[in-house]
């Protein structure tokens, strides 16, 4: 079997790891088989030829879009800091949509998304994109899909992967495919990575960002839920502090914050539980009291099911810790007696 030919699209501004990590997982590969047989051929293709250079200072020497032509196994588009530059120029999104008509798959990378949907490539399929720009997309690209926990979405022969590492991520699905999963955990071993990560999007955006409502009666009522998280805080409870109905309440507070009360509720509490975990020492029974869960068991099967990790999992990834290795926060007082 020759080598498969994987064209990389890049631009100036383009983000560096979007390209890296593909890259140096085909490149690894290629390096893993023997003899090089079934490898890959990593191209790199720019309207701004030779050299190219990307948002974080570095410069990468690049064809012009021209030596891209004929059949292509991967074509593969990255994102990066100037996009809607790139999404302006008519001439690289029409090239793009000429080349995925020669590629076996075509895949993208954080932002690279929007250039496909730009190219009108992913109309009527499913894709994702950094958790920062799920929204726009789906926004902007009415026709698509969007996906907003995957790290990565397969549809057909398009993958479109979230935001800037899971590029890596998808990649190993990728050789995984041509190769089997044998293989690319040999890959994966290789560079030290996770061969499958679990876990969707949310357990690196943050659930706190929600924004607060217009109307002030919705506002308080979240003020309020974020003061008492520790608490039961039974809907109806929250409607009559509103002075609204139940019905009413739920139908406005949906209309503003975009969630039911019962999952935006049970959103916070996770939120603030991340935060203990990446913070305190405190046990995931303390945890569970501190957010307001009935049970530790409770507590487990809400994170569970909102981060497809357990509580002691997330610790172990995301605790912050000093030079040293100790955890930065010290464990606050504690108010009463937990499991």
């Amino acid at each position: 079997m020759s080598q498969r030919r994987v064209v990389v699209v890049v631009y100036p501004g383009v983000q560096a790891l979007d390209i890296a990590g593909p890259a140096e997982v085909f490149d690894t590969a290629g390096r893993q088989r023997p003899g090089g047989e079934g490898g890959y051929r990593v191209e790199f293709v720019s309207a701004d030829a030779p050299r190219v250079r990307t948002s974080a200072g570095m410069v990468i020497e690049a064809e012009p879009l021209e030596a891209g032509e004929g059949p292509i196994d991967t074509l593969l588009v990255p994102g990066g800091w100037s996009l809607y530059e790139a999404l302006a120029d008519r001439d690289l999104v029409s090239w793009i949509r000429r080349a995925a008509t020669r590629s076996r798959r075509v895949v993208s990378v954080c932002g690279g998304a929007f250039l496909l949907a730009e190219a009108g490539l992913l109309d009527g399929r499913r894709a994702t994109t950094h958790w920062a720009y799920c929204e726009e997309l789906a926004r902007r690209y009415p026709r698509v899909t969007v996906e907003r926990e995957p790290i990565f979405v397969w549809d057909g022969n398009y993958v479109t992967s979230a935001g800037v590492a899971t590029g890596i991520d998808m990649t190993l699905a990728l050789v995984e495919a041509d190769h089997g999963a044998a293989f690319a955990l040999e890959v994966a071993r290789f560079l030290v990575l996770f061969f499958k990560r679990n876990g969707g999007q949310s357990q690196f955006s943050t659930i706190l960002d929600a924004q607060l409502a217009d109307r002030p009666p919705i506002r308080a009522a979240q003020e309020w839920i974020l003061e008492n998280l520790e608490q039961p805080l039974p809907v109806p409870e929250i409607a009559e502090r509103a002075n609204m109905s139940v019905r009413n309440f739920a139908r406005v507070f949906r209309r503003e914050v975009g969630t039911p009360p019962g999952q935006y509720i049970e959103q916070m509490r996770i939120a603030r539980a991340r935060k203990l975990l990446e913070s305190t020492k405190l046990t995931a029974g303390q945890i569970a009291v501190r957010c307001g869960f009935a049970s530790a068991e409770t507590f487990f099967r809400s994170f569970g099911r909102t981060l497809e990790l357990t509580p002691n999992e997330y610790r172990r990834r995301f605790q912050a810790v000093a030079p040293a290795g100790l955890v930065l926060a010290t464990v606050p007082e504690e108010r009463s007696a937990t499991p």
